[in-house]
């Protein structure tokens, strides 16, 4: 046999096991998603009642990613034709703008499971839990919360004390966006619940809330992630902060730190989960989703972290606190108490308004 005879022969045989490692490859690649979440407490919450669940039961890997929200990252994924990130914890607003730009897959609610207690996965969301390419996840609130080491006498118990720099001197944490903070700047100026973002809708309501904000823009620090107010309010570096309800429960009771929520004036929201168009890895992407968005699962993150399950089905499973055993019923933002003076926060008009009330917000930052 010639040398070239026998190379004939060898190169086929020595292809096999390369060939057969690229197929290995594709399906170890095809069993794997990444999950984009929101980190933190939150994130951790997240990992213990789903993602472990999740792999246990498919054998399909998990990885993590954070973000700090918003469409940036996912618009430069399928615009570039490179989607690495499969699903995404959003807030609404941006969900659905998300599909509304082609950046999020459409989804059929009829295919997710009923509730636990049977009833049909359309009917068991919360209030605004749903929309073309989102599934409600989790249930929360922009709260404001202080340290009670560091305010001597009266403590804060509306949001207008937010503003009251005579009364409460100090610095306070806001978050770098225009969300939240132009409804907290009209409920602090005496605005009526029922009638924030009918003002917000006019040029004379958007004034109004900037005019307040500039009352105390010399005394904030502003945050981006959501595990910043805790540190900030422990640390002494702000007297109070607006944060992420959960976040703040988390420092009470797993850090003791002695921090205090105002529920007065929340800001109640819904978190869902989408899917990035054109990711390679949609059946396992819906897998996740499906499974991510049953009340059980649901359920686990609330026993995690003070956010209601967006099922309703839900929230009965919620019972206690799975590290310190506390009844988790009175912390969370659903509750009748905490919620007695709440704004449910409009996803519509922010989805509407946001681009151009970002670069309102910007401009008014930079002067």
């Amino acid at each position: 046999m010639t040398t070239a005879t026998h190379r004939s022969i060898l190169l086929p045989v020595l292809a096999l096991p390369v060939i057969a490692a690229a197929a290995l490859s594709d399906v170890a690649a095809a069993q794997s998603l990444t999950a984009v979440g929101w980190g933190g407490a939150y994130g951790r919450a997240v990992h213990m009642g789903v993602n472990l669940p999740f792999m246990d039961s498919t054998d399909i890997r998990v990885t993590v990613e954070d973000y700090n929200g918003g469409l940036a990252q996912i618009r430069a994924q399928v615009e570039a034709g490179n989607v690495h990130w499969d699903v995404v914890d959003l807030e609404m607003a941006d969900a659905v703008r998300g599909c509304d730009d082609g950046l999020l897959e459409p989804i059929d609610i009829t295919t997710l499971p009923p509730g636990a207690d049977g009833t049909p996965a359309e009917d068991d969301f919360v209030a605004e839990g749903l929309s073309e390419c989102g599934v409600g996840l989790i249930y929360w609130s922009t709260v404001y919360a202080y340290n009670a080491d560091n305010i001597e006498g009266a403590k804060p118990t509306t949001i207008a004390d937010f503003f009251d720099l005579e009364t409460f001197p100090g610095r306070r944490g806001m978050r770098r966006i225009p969300q939240a903070n132009l409804e907290f700047a009209l409920m602090g100026d005496g605005v009526p619940l029922d009638s924030i973002y009918a003002a917000l809708d006019t040029p004379e309501g958007l004034d109004r809330a900037f005019r307040k904000l500039e009352t105390i823009k010399d005394h904030v620090v502003w945050w981006e992630a959501g595990a910043q107010p805790p540190q900030m309010l422990a640390d002494g570096e702000v007297v109070m902060s607006t944060a992420y309800n959960g976040r703040i429960f988390n420092a009470q009771m797993l850090e003791a730190q002695p921090l205090v929520i105002v529920w007065d004036g929340q800001l109640l929201d819904v978190n869902v989960l989408g899917i990035v168009a054109g990711t390679p890895r949609m059946k396992e992407a819906k897998q996740y989703l499906t499974f991510a968005t049953t009340a059980e699962s649901q359920a686990r993150i609330g026993s995690r972290i003070s956010y209601s399950p967006a099922r309703k089905s839900g929230a009965p499973l919620v019972t206690t606190h799975v590290v310190t055993g506390l009844e988790m019923a009175s912390h969370m933002p659903g509750n009748p108490d905490n919620a007695a003076r709440s704004l449910r926060y409009d996803w519509r008009w922010w989805a509407d308004n946001q681009d151009e009330l970002i670069e309102r917000f910007s401009a008014w930052l930079a002067r």
